[in-house]
């Protein structure tokens, strides 16, 4: 019985690893999307082992209230779907600094506030070295409460990427 055991966990074993699929090294692209307004975001992701990678973006945001811009480090754990897809989660946060011109104060001012975030998708690399995303990434901010970021904001974006 125990034969039996091991043979099968070795058989399981050979066919999780013989299925997953390998994530490119370096991938560089840009993430559009925001929750209330537009922001474009510049995304660089780095692997950090066979399941694992770094993704940092730095991006603009714009609405009628205020404009700014925003850093942002993910860690993402990625998991094989089917074929070229892949889901991915993750956690990190970033740094965010905004103008606001039409606070409800009637004052034009800044705020430069912090950030935790977490980070689920799912992803497509076609076989030339393209990649599309789509994820969605709740935030929650710690700034100034005059300016109501200590709420929390659901970020949704389309991500285009060349892998390399």
């Amino acid at each position: 019985m125990k034969k039996v055991f091991l043979l099968v966990a070795v058989f399981i074993g050979f066919t999780a690893l013989t299925n997953a699929q390998e994530i490119a090294d370096n991938a560089i692209g840009l993430r559009l999307g925001d929750s209330d307004g537009f922001g474009a975001e510049v995304s660089y992701q780095r692997a950090l082992g066979g399941d694992n990678r770094l993704e940092v973006d730095l991006g603009l945001r714009s609405s009628s209230n205020y404009d700014g811009f925003k850093l942002t480090g993910l860690y993402q754990w990625v998991f094989p779907l089917d074929g070229d897809f892949n889901w991915y989660v993750g956690a990190g946060g970033g740094l965010a600094s905004y103008e606001f011109d039409n606070d409800r104060f009637g004052d034009d001012n800044d705020e430069t506030f912090v950030f935790v975030a977490g980070d689920i998708g799912i992803e497509y690399s076609f076989d030339i070295p393209l990649m599309l995303s789509l994820d969605f990434r709740p935030e929650i901010g710690f700034g100034d409460d005059r300016f109501d970021n200590n709420d929390l904001d659901f970020d949704i974006a389309l991500g285009i990427r060349y892998q390399f």
